[in-house]
């Protein structure tokens, strides 16, 4: 607390922060108070100044490692979350490629998967499946602009020619082949990534069925080849 002529009107504690000598401080300090007490104060702290320069110095080498310790640190928190946040990329880029089970009732679930296995096409969608039709122009509408989409189906589809028109005016570009080759269905984007579904996307989720990403690329070339024959 301080005051001029006058007591304060509050009682305890520190309304103004306190003065602190710098070492050229002191020593203008003790050029002009001259009383042995403040000659002996004097002395105490310039002795203190000099002890913390010479600990400084004396251990110069210890602070250097010291701040080569907190930089290896720094740089290894660096490399370890870029790792952990490759994990996790991975970890959400390939959060289907374990195999997926849907029982009957989990709709909303098995369509919310398709959709997100539609939208990881970047080029190319082909969809092997006998039995199509509305329901599954829904779910590949979904797919990124510019995404070329080919359905290999039964002949006796229940999509229309203008069905197809339709779809084509608004997200195209949609191509209908017909085939005879398979009986299961089959998901394959950009012509690597493949999955096998047991059930029409028509009808995903209202049956028990499951979804299970190809891990040999051979395989997937292999069900492209049937296509074209």
């Amino acid at each position: 607390m301080r005051s001029q002529i006058a007591t304060s009107s509050e009682y305890g504690g520190r309304r103004y922060l306190p003065y602190v000598f710098t070492e050229s401080g002191i020593a203008m300090l003790s050029a002009v108070l001259n009383t042995e007490v403040a000659v002996d104060v004097s002395v105490r702290i310039m002795n203190s100044f000099v002890e913390m320069r010479r600990f400084i110095a004396n251990n110069a080498a210890l602070f250097e490692r010291i701040s080569a310790v907190e930089l290896k640190q720094l740089e290894y928190q660096k490399q370890t979350d870029e790792k952990f946040n490759k994990v996790f990329e991975y970890i959400d880029d390939h959060a289907e490629s374990e195999q997926k089970i849907f029982f009957d009732g989990q709709i909303y679930d098995a369509f919310e998967l398709l959709i997100s296995l539609i939208r990881k096409a970047s080029k190319k969608i082909v969809l092997i499946d006998g039995y199509v039709d509305i329901g599954t122009l829904n779910i590949l509408a979904k797919k990124q602009p510019g995404v070329d989409a080919t359905i290999y189906t039964f002949s006796n589809t229940r999509l229309s020619n203008r069905d197809i028109a339709a779809f084509n005016a608004q997200y195209p570009v949609l191509t209908v082949e017909h085939m005879t080759a398979f009986h299961d269905r089959f998901l394959i984007l950009d012509d690597v990534i493949g999955y096998h579904i047991g059930a029409s996307l028509k009808d995903a989720g209202k049956k028990c069925f499951g979804i299970t990403q190809i891990q040999d690329e051979q395989t997937v070339e292999e069900i492209l080849k049937r296509l074209v024959r």
